[in-house]
């Protein structure tokens, strides 16, 4: 069972020490955004896929792109457009004509690290077929099933959907990503910074590896052992069950503001992005604040407003920071 197995100090302290270099490296070319950086890397380790969120130019792309140079894995590009096929993001069987046979080719999806850039820009079908990659790990090309590179992780960059021209993803598929990580404009120090670095082209060219293959799988095996505790366990479940309008133990004052509430998977995402953010501050086990740190990503696109809540402009950080407050805390 994950968190059975006690991590020692030694085990902590290497895990410091890879985490910092990853942090180093990061940092060398993303300006800012400390609180995005850490949340991506926490996704990472707890293996789940992640959902970038903001406006055109507040680092997205970069920092999914510098995360794969960082661990050395490969990486791969798909810009999402309202034309796009999903053969042309799994790959097609076309008819070669000089070996008398259908071949199948490879469409982008099989890579590493994956950024599905501005997601919400294709429409349903497209992000059904990168979604359904996400959930089976493998692709079926005409009659011929694939398995998907191990790692697999898909980052997923899209715009906030009050901008022209988006596909907002249906609720049952922002479900499937563990976290939605928010991406804000930089500080004003953050700012002036970039504009004396100039283009960060030069920064990338000059990234070398931070993780191995072996350390990455190391540290996501370690994030499977941080203790949770049956109180703190209790208490991701306790907030998602907060959110849902007639179920025992809903707190109205949020679940009647919400159409929907947070499904089985919210307590799932909390325990393992708990688990990961508690050992990227230095501990082998979780506490209830861990918990509230992530709380925003790994619920913040798992509740809708109801149209009442959204004409008064109260947001779903609003709300789960609300949420946060009512529920007991162990």
């Amino acid at each position: 069972m994950a968190g059975s197995i006690k991590l020692t100090e030694v085990d902590i302290a290497w895990a410091g020490d890879s985490l910092e270099r990853l942090n180093v490296g990061l940092a060398r070319v993303v300006v800012g955004q400390k609180l995005a950086c850490k949340q991506l890397v926490a996704c990472l380790l707890a293996g789940g896929h992640v959902l970038l969120e903001g406006v055109p130019g507040v680092a997205k792309t970069i920092l999914a792109r510098t995360m794969a140079q960082l661990l050395d894995l490969r990486f791969g590009r798909v810009q999402f457009t309202p034309d796009l096929l999903p053969g042309d993001l799994t790959g097609t069987v076309i008819y070669d004509p000089l070996e008398r046979r259908f071949v199948r080719q490879s469409g982008p999806v099989f890579t590493q690290i994956l950024l599905a850039d501005e997601i919400n820009r294709a429409p349903a079908k497209v992000q059904s077929a990168l979604l359904e990659a996400m959930e089976e790990g493998q692709v079926t090309v005409g009659l011929e099933t694939t398995q998907l590179p191990d790692p697999f992780w898909v980052v997923a960059t899209q715009n906030p959907v009050e901008l022209e021209g988006t596909f907002p993803l249906p609720e049952a598929q922002q479900d499937r990503f563990l976290a939605r990580v928010t991406v804000p404009y930089p500080s004003l120090d953050d700012e002036r910074e970039i504009a004396e670095r100039g283009p960060v082209r030069a920064s990338l060219s000059q990234v070398i590896p931070a993780l191995s293959a072996d350390s990455l799988k190391r540290l996501k095996s370690m994030t499977q052992q941080v203790h949770v505790s049956s109180p703190v366990r209790d208490y991701a479940v306790d907030l998602a069950r907060a959110t849902r309008r007639g179920e025992s133990g809903a707190i109205a004052e949020v679940a009647h503001q919400l159409r929907l509430g947070v499904g089985p998977r919210g307590p799932l995402a909390l325990l393992a992005l708990g688990r990961a953010w508690a050992l990227l501050c230095g501990r082998n086990h979780v506490r209830p604040d861990d918990i509230q740190s992530v709380a925003l990503a790994a619920l913040g696109h798992r509740i809708i407003p109801d149209y009442s809540t959204q004409a008064k402009g109260i947001t779903n950080a609003a709300l789960v920071n609300r949420l946060l407050d009512l529920v007991a805390v162990p």
